[in-house]
């Protein structure tokens, strides 16, 4: 027994180490395209991060009811297209057209040269389905042209299937309030990194995880002066509705 959990430690070491080496991310990415300035996790926003200087956006990608992956961050599509459905109730071909699929948006970002932080964002219940689908359209879609996606979650089963499913591309647990937790629920999906609400990050905290191995990523930050703040504190990369806010502070 014991020494086939060494065995697995091993295994499981190796493939964060992997996940290290593959995971190079900017400095800033856009929070679902450039939201400050044009509606969230649409095409349009992609094309206004890329105008502003963001090489890398940040996405959510959900279930429709007939599996087809799209681009939407509410379980609801009501916030966001005024339409009000479940988007796990709604066949893909009934989304209203400013919903993108994945697929749409990926050719999007072929066309722009955007990388892209894709997080899995299940409807209750579709935690594995998901994520499956999610990294099988990015093994058939994603242009080799492009910086390897970043996949994150809230969901650790979400993250779990996506490492089963496609243990190439690098992952990163999204935790909005880290606990002590952390480093074992980051090694138990082999995370490569964090992404944690920047309001909420301690210094010592941000030391902790750097020291461990991980990259840190913050989310949501508009602030310049708080951003340089973060990165002063170890923060690797911050996401903002504002890509360009962030850059412009940057030394």
């Amino acid at each position: 027994m014991g020494g086939t959990g060494t065995g697995h430690s091993a295994i499981a070491s190796a493939e964060l180490a992997l996940d290290l080496c593959m995971l190079q991310l900017p400095k800033v990415i856009g929070h679902r395209g450039a939201m400050a300035y044009a509606p969230e996790n649409t095409l349009g926003s992609f094309r206004e991060a890329r105008r502003r200087g963001a090489t890398w956006v940040e996405i959510d990608v959900k279930l429709t009811a007939d599996g087809v992956p799209v681009v939407m961050h509410d379980d609801s599509l009501k916030r966001t297209t005024g339409v009000d459905r479940l988007v796990a109730e709604t066949p893909a071909a009934e989304l209203p057209p400013s919903v993108p699929t994945f697929g749409q948006a990926i050719a999007c970002f072929g066309e722009l040269g955007l990388g892209c932080n894709v997080e899995i964002k299940p409807c209750a219940g579709r935690e594995t389905e998901t994520a499956r689908v999610a990294v099988a359209a990015l093994r058939r879609l994603w242009p080799a042209a492009l910086p390897a996606p970043l996949l994150s979650s809230f969901k650790d089963g979400s993250l779990a299937a996506a490492r089963q499913a496609a243990p190439e591309f690098a992952r990163a647990l999204l935790i909005d309030d880290l606990k002590d937790d952390w480093q074992a629920r980051a090694e138990a999906v082999s995370a490569a990194g964090l992404n944690t609400n920047g309001k909420r990050l301690t210094a010592v905290r941000a030391v902790e995880i750097r020291k461990a191995g991980f990259a840190l990523s913050v989310y949501t930050i508009n602030d310049g002066d708080v951003a340089r703040a973060l990165f002063g504190m170890g923060v690797q990369c911050v996401i903002s509705d504002a890509p360009d806010v962030i850059l412009a502070a940057l030394p």
